[in-house]
């Protein structure tokens, strides 16, 4: 039963920051594996309209007085839709409390069904995501399912002739949501035409259970997450002399790290062995042991190595491992604030609560607790104190998401043009992609403009990637960087929006994606820093070897200045805290 109280937790305890998907797998103290919560929830989600109709007509609050609107919701899911039922033992009280009323639950159900003229669940499924997006307005847009197609261990077209063979293709993302409620009708595809090897299925859509997704042929990433490993690499053939070893500096669970992978695989000759490196890592040793696990489940080992709970601003450019490096992926911490759509905690519809109870009858004495009602009662009584969190800063499109002041804005810009301005120092390096999934200028322009003025990119004759000089399908993508920043309904009022003095071209060269419009993506930010390769120090990274006799001493290190602690003190505040996130294959 614990995964109910688990979910009933999550969804009850105040939010404390970050999304919704990242408060589930960074929570403590959870009985239930976060993945099995986090399905719960989902699921139940799409039912939730029709369960809280089917609890209210059976009358079953009211008769159960232990079961809350909520907790009722999820086991009546389990109950009803679950292929193995609730996930409870038989003689759960819990459990029995739901089952002692199946006759009239499923009666209900099936009337509610019937109501709708489906002859299927699937049918039944498909009409209530029709009534939710009608409900939900034009102006709400719900999002599609993005699926990356992995070329290390397939390509397009296979999938194209076997996960994707039932689909039918369709010109745009509108067409997306189909006003059919036939099975078929949820079997459409469209394949993006900014982003190869990137195809959109109807929202609901599950792969988890297919050939295909366990054996990391295909990969669930969000059309914007895959923004900046194509950027970074583009068209450019296996040929190209500048193009070396890459680093992704902030990489777990690695959605991009594998992206990045892939189009190498692509770009390489047939049965060649890989000849670029990709060098990998992560603050946390916990998620770099998932970042590991995505690697190989890519099937990515031999291309990418991965640096477990090494800080990328503590690398040293110049170590003989990266004399190669000429390209950076970098999608340090954000605020998070373009996170939207199925990231959000979902707003369950429940059932109406059980009229108030009416006092014992004299003489009749309080009924004891069984000793399997214990788990209710304490799980109860832990809900008014709520659980800690961890957030993981570097994951990517999954970071924290909620209300962010101004002080907190401007420690994390800090930190991303730290990080950019280190990218910049790596000797032999060409190209750097900087991303985030934040809407704020202060996190984005800012930044950008923030690194081109500074004496690091200036000395190394750094510039943006203009957008003339991007992929093809990115060049054809029409939202750009801005001037002037925009009001998020997330924000506080101490929030400040933003300006910057960058060019018309360099602003021109920074990508944008915005929510809730027909783009069916978050918000995100990506811009590409280059230089011409004959700017390239000719400065080789030294190699490893035993200090000599004769060489000074090291001077005793210097007490960094007051500037230098408030630097490093607001770098500690916005880095990554190792968390116990559990493996659940591929996801974005």
């Amino acid at each position: 039963m614990s995964l109910y109280f688990d979910a009933v937790n999550i969804l009850t305890e105040p939010a404390s920051g970050g999304s919704f998907k990242s408060r589930i797998y960074s929570a403590r103290d959870l009985r239930a594996k976060p993945a099995q919560i986090y399905a719960l929830i989902i699921e139940a989600a799409k039912w939730d309209t029709v369960l809280a109709d089917v609890i209210d007509r059976s009358g079953l609050l009211d008769a159960e007085r232990k079961l809350s609107p909520l907790l009722a919701l999820l086991l009546v899911h389990d109950h009803l839709i679950a292929k193995n039922g609730i996930a409870a033992p038989a003689a759960h009280t819990i459990r029995q409390a739901v089952e002692r009323h199946k006759v009239r639950l499923r009666a209900e159900f099936v009337k509610a069904r019937v109501r709708r003229g489906c002859a299927s669940v699937e049918q039944f499924k498909a009409a209530i995501l029709r009534e939710k997006r009608e409900a939900a307005g034009p102006n709400d847009f719900i999002y599609p399912r993005w699926v990356r197609v992995n070329n290390i261990r397939s390509s397009l077209e296979d999938q194209m002739r076997t996960t994707f063979a039932s689909y039918r293709h369709v010109d745009s993302l509108a067409e997306l949501a189909p006003e059919g409620d036939d099975r078929k009708s949820q079997h459409l595809l469209y394949v993006d035409p900014n982003i190869p090897d990137l195809v959109a299925v109807p929202y609901g859509a599950d792969f988890t259970s297919s050939t295909a997704y366990k054996n990391g042929e295909i990969i669930l990433q969000d059309k914007a997450s895959c923004f900046p490993a194509y950027l970074l690499l583009g068209d450019r053939g296996p040929k190209d002399p500048w193009q070396g070893d890459l680093v992704d500096g902030c990489a777990a669970p690695g959605n991009k790290t594998t992206h990045m992978a892939s189009l190498l695989a692509k770009q390489q000759i047939k049965d060649q062995k890989p000849q670029k490196q990709i060098i990998c890592m992560d603050a946390s040793r916990v998620r770099s042991k998932t970042l590991q696990k995505m690697v190989s489940m890519a099937g990515a080992d031999p291309t990418v190595t991965v640096l477990q709970g090494q800080d990328f601003l503590a690398l040293d450019p110049m170590d003989e491992r990266f004399e190669k490096v000429t390209g950076l992926l970098l999608d340090p911490s954000c605020s998070g604030s373009g996170i939207i759509g199925r990231d959000d905690v979902p707003q369950l519809t429940l059932p109406k609560p059980a009229a108030s109870k009416a006092p014992n009858p004299k003489g009749q004495g309080k009924k004891r607790k069984r000793p399997d009602e214990k788990e209710e009662v304490e799980v109860q009584q832990s809900q008014a104190k709520p659980t800690a969190l961890n957030t993981s800063p570097s994951d990517e499109n999954d970071i924290p998401s909620g209300a962010v002041d101004q002080e907190r804005l401007i420690k994390l810009s800090n930190l991303q043009a730290r990080i950019v301005e280190h990218a910049l120092s790596f000797p032999t390096a060409t190209h750097v992609s900087y991303s985030t999934c934040s809407i704020h200028l202060i996190e984005n322009e800012a930044v950008v403009e923030r690194v081109l003025a500074s004496d690091i990119a200036k000395e190394g004759g750094w510039r943006l990637l203009r957008r003339d000089e991007q992929p093809s399908g990115l060049r054809k993508w029409k939202h750009r960087g801005v001037r002037e920043d925009r009001k998020s309904e997330n924000d506080t009022d101490d929030v400040t929006p933003a300006t910057v003095d960058l060019s018309d071209e360099d602003l021109e060269a920074c990508l944008r994606c915005w929510s809730g419009d027909a783009e069916g993506l978050g918000g995100f930010f990506v811009a590409g820093f280059v230089r011409d390769p004959k700017l390239v120090s000719n400065t080789k990274a030294p190699t490893s070897r035993k200090k000599s006799k004769k060489e000074p001493k090291e001077e005793p290190k210097k007490e960094p200045s007051k500037r230098q602690k408030v630097v490093a003190q607001e770098e500690e505040e916005v880095k990554d805290e190792d968390d116990d996130d559990d493996w659940d294959g591929f996801s974005d």
